[in-house]
């Protein structure tokens, strides 16, 4: 006679998918509270079927997703480390609308007269684009919710940004999402328009980018005026996890959650085909960009709403992207621009013309290396190489985004600050199984891990338990 094999039962089976998931994708999760399983499908969400209909366009969670849900639907506090382009704003974008919807709205706050209804939602991120892609994804979640949304960042007039506070509350909606850049949400709390005493999930997007560029002490600020933190769930997304995060993390979250979605370093997006040229005569990149463009088959003018592949050129100085933008113009292309000695009107635009397919081409410096999501971009070239390699990482993470694939085409000519990071250009090539011979003519060495305080002698096996401290004479 024969006898069946036992059937394993559903617990059996998702505890073993669960393992099979976090081993193919390289995922790592630290938590100190107890285990967490990760929801491989939307169904195990365990929210209301409204708020689930906004995922109804993609077809599962990706890995961050997928861990990170259980985890702050539970209230933990999170730390997520993952590659660009991995879907972090709807990993915790989705729990902060559940959040909003499962919890009391906060008093009208009697502070000020002038102050606009408290916030219970805060997100901080480091620059004006990540800050209005953010904001649109949530402003486009909450809408059938009621909830509102508002956007504040430095470089435009304050007082739009005022009136957008003060009037959220109107038609019926609910201000309780505020995306901001550190420096303007410290002047509206200080000008009295912006309340964020009642602030319950904070999120703290780019956690390793805001901390690079000398916001730590705007940051404390900002943490210090909302809830407790045993009142608040605290959330840090960051590509990378160097000690300057682990401080600010140990200081002001509770017992959080790790998730690490490939390595703990920054490493370049498996999905994107990574190659290198190098020039002995620099001149000669004008011609060959000329050339890489005719080889992408891309079209001088794409149809606007297409989805036809748009190119990104990325420069170093503001000067060479307008010289460079000029220079397509010339040849007939269809191009936009974004760096810093646009207003903030100009740089929307050439974003919005890009994103709808208006123009094709957009040259930009590394103001758009992140923030910029835009499905559609098939190439990223590198006509000038940046000033580190994380900044090379995030440039050509703005292609293979949403599970596409993507390419990267780098000039590189070793002259001035390139020659010392041919070595490390190297190792990301060859950590990505591409070829990085045509750099061997230049030292292959590797910078050395340094530290913000404590340069060249910083060792990172040692925990820093305090931050520096600034004497004045």
């Amino acid at each position: 006679m024969e006898i069946d094999a036992p059937v394993a039962s559903s617990v059996e089976l998702t505890a073993t998918a669960a393992a099979d998931f976090l081993k193919s994708n390289s995922i790592t999760i630290d938590s100190p509270s107890g285990e967490i399983v990760p929801f491989l499908s939307f169904d195990q969400l365990p929210i209301s079927a409204e708020l689930r209909s906004c995922l109804a366009t993609f077809s599962a969670p990706t890995p961050i997703q997928a861990c990170a849900w259980p985890a702050l639907l539970m209230g933990n506090d999170v730390v997520g480390i993952a590659e660009t382009g991995s879907g972090k704003t709807l990993a915790f974008g989705l729990p902060a609308l559940h959040h909003i919807l499962s919890s009391a709205a906060p008093p009208q706050s009697k502070k000020s007269k002038k102050s606009s209804p408290p916030v219970s939602v805060l997100v901080v991120a480091p620059t004006r684009e990540l800050a209005i892609q953010t904001h649109d994804t949530l402003h486009t979640v909450g809408a059938p919710f009621n909830i509102s949304s508002v956007c504040i960042y430095g470089g435009v007039d304050k007082e739009p940004q005022k009136r957008a506070l003060r009037d959220a509350s109107g038609d019926g909606k609910t201000l309780r999402i505020v995306v901001g850049t550190p420096g303007r949400i410290l002047d509206l709390m200080e000008e009295g328009v912006l309340d964020i005493s009642c602030v319950s999930y904070l999120v703290l997007d780019e956690a390793d980018r805001m901390l690079d560029n000398g916001f730590e002490n705007d940051i404390r600020k900002i943490i210090g005026a909302t809830k407790e933190a045993a009142q608040r769930q605290t959330l840090m997304f960051s590509a990378t996890w160097p000690e300057s995060v682990r401080r600010l993390a140990s200081t002001f979250q509770r017992n959080p959650v790790r998730i690490t979605v490939g390595s703990d370093e920054l490493t370049a997006n498996s999905r994107v085909e990574q190659s290198v040229e190098v020039f002995d005569d620099p001149r000669s990149k004008d011609s060959r960009l000329l050339t890489q463009l005719r080889n992408q088959q891309h079209r001088k003018n794409i149809t606007p709403g297409s989805e036809e592949a748009r190119i990104l050129v990325f420069v170093l100085y503001k000067k060479e992207a307008s010289r460079v933008e000029d220079f397509l113009h010339r040849n007939g292309y269809s191009v936009g621009g974004i760096h810093g000695d646009l207003g903030q009107a100009q740089r929307i635009k050439a974003l919005e013309d890009f994103k709808t397919g208006k123009t094709g081409l957009l040259v930009a410096t590394d103001v758009a290396a992140r923030g910029l999501d835009i499905p559609n971009v098939g190439t990223v070239i590198n006509y000038s190489f940046p000033l580190t390699i994380e900044d090379y990482i995030h440039r050509i993470g703005r292609t293979g985004r949403g599970g596409k694939s993507g390419k990267s085409i780098t000039f590189f000519t070793g002259e001035g600050h390139e020659k010392a990071l041919a070595g490390e250009l190297a190792r990301v090539l060859n950590d990505g199984g591409f070829d990085s011979k045509p750099l061997q003519k230049f030292p292959m060495t590797v910078k050395k891990k340094t530290h913000s305080a404590y340069g060249a002698f910083f060792r990172d096996d040692v925990p820093v338990t305090a931050a520096p401290k600034k004497i004045k004479f």
